[in-house]
Parts: structure tokens; sequence; C-alpha cells
């Protein structure tokens, strides 16, 4: 999975192409709990890049963008916001999947 690196490549990523931002940290008992299965959900949906956003190093972007919860999704698609899967509720692959799925309707 890509790291964003900057707000500017966040910025950059967001306005072209489809991107699911997944915003994470390492502390999140929540977010590791989806680490073994993302690259199989990258896989499937290998029409979006997916970009961990570290939470703690961009807690204005989260601000910005209401993301209170982590882990959490927003999917975007030419600078438009496709949809999200924001709470701080531990998400399962199937609900990641569902999610990934309900961008595309």
């Amino acid at each position: 999975m890509k790291k964003l690196e900057s707000m500017e490549q966040f910025e950059e990523l967001k306005a072209e192409g489809k991107h699911i931002f997944l915003f994470s940290a390492d502390w999140c008992g929540d977010c590791r709990f989806i680490d073994p299965f993302m690259p199989e959900v990258e896989e499937k949906y290998a029409d979006y890049t997916f970009v961990y956003v570290d939470r703690d190093q961009y807690i204005d972007l989260c601000v910005q963008l209401d993301v209170f919860g982590i882990p959490s999704f927003i999917g975007f698609e030419d600078g438009k916001e496709l949809g999200r899967f924001v709470s701080k509720d531990r998400k399962t692959q199937e609900e990641i999947e569902k999610f990934v799925e309900s961008l595309s309707n």
C-alpha cells in the first residue's frame, strides 16, 4: 500500500484517478486487525489505488475530512468523493469489500 507523504501528494492523488485513502495509526488495535487481509482487498479491487494515511501525521487532514475514528476509508475519483466508511468500529474484510463495491454504484 502506498503511504501518503505530503498534503500536496494527497491533493494530487485525490484530483486524478481512483483512490481509497485508509486513515489509520500504528497504535490502533482495530487498524492492526485489518492489516493481514488488506493486501487481498487491494488485489481484488486493483482499479483503485489504496493510500495509507497516518492519522497522527495528518491530523489536520482528518479534521478537514471529518475523520474522527479509525480505521476509516474515503474513496475519491478525479476529485469527487465517491463515498466513505468512517467510524471508530473494527471493520471486517467483508464490510470493507462491501464499501469498495458500493463506490461503483
